[in-house]
C-alpha cells in the first residue's frame, strides 16, 4: 500500500506526505484485515490509491492512546504547546503546494483555491498556538467573608473529530488546533473520499514533534469508526461538520455519555440584493459566495433575492458573469472543477427539473459538462417560485437560483423562513438598513457587501439547525474546556 498512483506523481515533491495507513499513537498502521477503501480523482476516475479501512476495534485503540497521551500533553506549559503546533504551522507554509496538489486530485477543486484553503488551514494552527500562551484564570470578587474565588478552564479530556470531504485541510485544522491548543489530545476520522489530505497533516504532526497519542487519524467507514466514540465516556468532546441529518444522528448517539458537541451543519444562505447597493459589488461577491468551490460549500448561497427595481439589470449581469466561469480540471485553475460524487450531481438535476417544472426560467447551464460525469455547467435559473425545491433545500453544487423582491419586511421574512441559520449576505448601501436587516435575520453570520466573513479570529458557526457551539475565535477553544470554580479559604 506504500506506493499509489498519487505519490507517483512527478508533481508531488515529498512522497512521505502520501499517506495510505492510519496513524494512532504515533504509529502508522493498516486494519488487521487487510480491508481497504479505494480513493478516486473525481475529475476522470483515475484511482489515486487505497487506503485502509480501520474496524472499531483500532477506534478504540486510538481514544485508547489519546487517553493515554492526554496527561502529559494536558501537563505541558502553554507555552510549550504553543511551540509544537507552531512547528506544525510552519511545516503546512513549507509544503503548501504538495498539499494543494494532494487536495485537488483527491477533491477535485481548482487549484488557487486548494492552495488558499492550505493558507487558511494553517492560520488555525498559527492562531492557537498563540492563543494557547493566554492566561485560562479567572479571578472573581468573592462574596464570601475571607474566602477566594477563581474560575479556570481546563481540558476536557480526549475530543473526536469528523471532518468533511469539501474541506479536507482546514475543517480538520480549525477542530484539531483549538482542542490540542488547550490541552486536549485528538482522535479524527477525515471523510472517506478525501482521506490523503488528513494523512499528509498527520505526517507534519509527527514532524513537528507533536508527541504520540495527541493527534490521530483513523480512516475507514464512519459509522464503523465514529459509533464507538460516541458511546465511550472517555470522549468527552465531539466536533463534527456536515450534513444536519448526520448532525441529528451523532446527537442522539451521544445523549447517553453527556458529551460536549460541537456541530458545524447544513447552510442553506440568503443573499439579499437591495435597490440601493452597489451592484458591481453585488454581482461580483455573490458569483463568489454562489460558485467557489464548485457550490460545495456550507457557507454557498442558495437564495438569491434581488428588489424588483434592479432585479433585470442584476439578472443579466449575472448570467453573462455566470457565462464566462471555466470549467476544467482543478490542476488546470479554472473556476469551476468536478462534483465531489453522483449524488450530488443527481441533486442538481433534480433541482433545476423541479424549479423549471414549478415555473423558473433556465438562462444559462442546467447540464452535464463533457467534460465527465461529474461535472456540472453553471446554472442560473431566474424567477424561481418560493416552493420550488431549490428554495427550500441546501443544493450544494454550481445551480444559482435568483427572484425578485418587493419590501425589506418580506425578503427578510422569506429569508429566515428556513431550518438552517449559519450564514447570510447582504447587500445595501443604506447603514441603517444594515442595522435592521443584519439584526432581523436569525443567522450566526452576516455578511454585508462582501462574500469572504471566515478566518481563525472569527467564532464560526449558525443557529437553529445549523449546529451548536462556534469553531475559530477564543470561543472556539473554550468549546473544548469546562469550567472549574475554586473557592478557597486559608487555614
Amino acid at each position: 500500500m506504500n506506493e499509489t498512483a498519487l505519490s507517483a506523481r512527478k508533481d508531488i515533491q515529498d512522497k512521505a506526505l502520501v499517506r495510505s495507513f492510519s496513524y494512532i499513537s504515533g504509529k502508522w498502521c493498516g486494519a488487521a484485515s487487510g480491508e481497504t477503501f479505494s480513493v478516486k480523482n473525481p475529475a476522470n476516475g483515475e484511482l489515486l490509491g487505497v487506503v485502509a479501512s480501520l474496524d472499531a476495534a483500532d477506534a478504540t485503540r486510538a481514544v485508547d492512546g489519546a487517553q493515554q497521551a492526554f496527561a502529559a500533553w494536558s501537563g505541558l506549559l502553554p507555552q510549550e504547546r504553543s511551540v509544537l503546533l507552531r512547528r506544525w504551522f510552519d511545516l503546512l507554509i513549507a509544503h503548501k503546494e504538495d498539499l494543494a496538489r494532494i487536495m485537488v486530485l483527491e477533491q477535485g477543486k481548482p487549484l488557487s483555491q486548494a492552495r488558499g484553503e492550505i493558507g487558511y488551514a494553517a492560520s488555525f494552527i498559527e492562531f492557537y498556538a498563540e492563543e494557547a500562551k493566554r492566561p485560562n484564570i479567572e479571578g472573581v470578587t468573592s462574596h464570601l467573608q475571607g474566602a477566594e474565588v477563581e474560575v479556570w478552564l481546563e481540558p476536557v479530556g480526549v475530543a473526536a473529530l469528523i471532518t468533511p470531504w469539501n474541506f479536507p485541510c482546514a475543517m480538520l485544522t480549525r477542530k484539531a488546533a483549538a482542542a490540542m491548543a488547550v490541552g486536549c489530545t485528538v482522535v479524527a476520522h477525515p471523510s472517506g473520499e478525501t482521506p490523503f489530505s488528513a494523512l499528509a497533516l498527520a505526517e507534519l504532526a509527527e514532524r513537528a514533534g507533536i508527541p504520540a497519542g495527541v493527534f490521530n487519524v483513523v480512516t475507514g467507514q464512519a459509522p464503523t469508526i465514529v459509533e464507538p466514540w460516541t458511546k465511550d465516556t472517555r470522549v468527552r468532546a465531539l466536533s463534527f461538520t456536515g450534513s444536519t441529518e448526520i448532525g441529528r444522528l451523532l446527537y442522539r448517539q451521544s445523549a447517553d455519555t453527556v458529551k460536549k458537541l460541537v456541530l458545524e451543519l447544513g447552510g442553506h444562505a440568503p443573499v439579499l440584493v437591495f435597490e440601493d447597493a452597489h451592484l458591481k459589488t453585488a454581482l461580483g461577491e455573490t458569483l463568489k459566495a454562489k460558485f467557489e468551490t464548485s457550490g460545495q460549500d456550507c457557507l454557498g448561497a442558495n437564495r438569491i433575492f434581488v428588489q424588483r427595481s434592479i432585479y433585470d439589470s442584476f439578472c443579466k449581469a449575472f448570467v453573462a458573469a455566470t457565462k464566462a466561469l471555466t470549467i476544467g480540471v482543478g490542476m488546470d485553475d479554472c473556476d469551476i472543477g468536478p462534483l465531489m460524487n453522483e449524488s450530488a450531481v443527481q441533486k442538481q438535476e433534480a433541482h433545476v427539473a423541479d424549479a423549471l417544472a414549478k415555473g423558473a426560467k433556465l438562462e444559462c447551464g442546467g447540464r452535464r459538462h463533457p467534460l465527465g460525469p461529474l461535472f456540472y455547467e453553471p446554472t442560473v435559473l431566474v424567477d424561481v417560485p418560493a416552493d420550488a425545491l431549490i428554495l427550500r433545500e441546501e443544493t450544494f453544487g454550481p445551480v444559482a437560483a435568483i427572484a425578485a423582491f418587493d419590501t425589506e419586511d418580506e425578503v427578510v421574512a422569506r429569508a429566515n423562513d428556513t431550518e438552517y441559520g449559519l450564514v447570510a449576505y447582504l447587500h445595501s448601501n443604506d447603514p441603517q438598513r444594515i442595522y435592521r436587516v443584519s439584526r432581523a435575520l436569525q443567522f450566526g453570520m452576516v455578511a454585508v457587501n462582501r462574500a469572504q466573513v471566515t478566518g481563525a479570529p472569527i467564532p464560526f458557526g449558525g443557529t437553529k439547525q445549523s449546529g451548536l457551539g462556534r469553531e475559530g475565535a477564543r470561543m472556539g477553544m473554550e468549546e473544548f474546556t469546562e469550567i472549574k470554580y475554586v473557592c478557597r479559604d486559608w487555614a
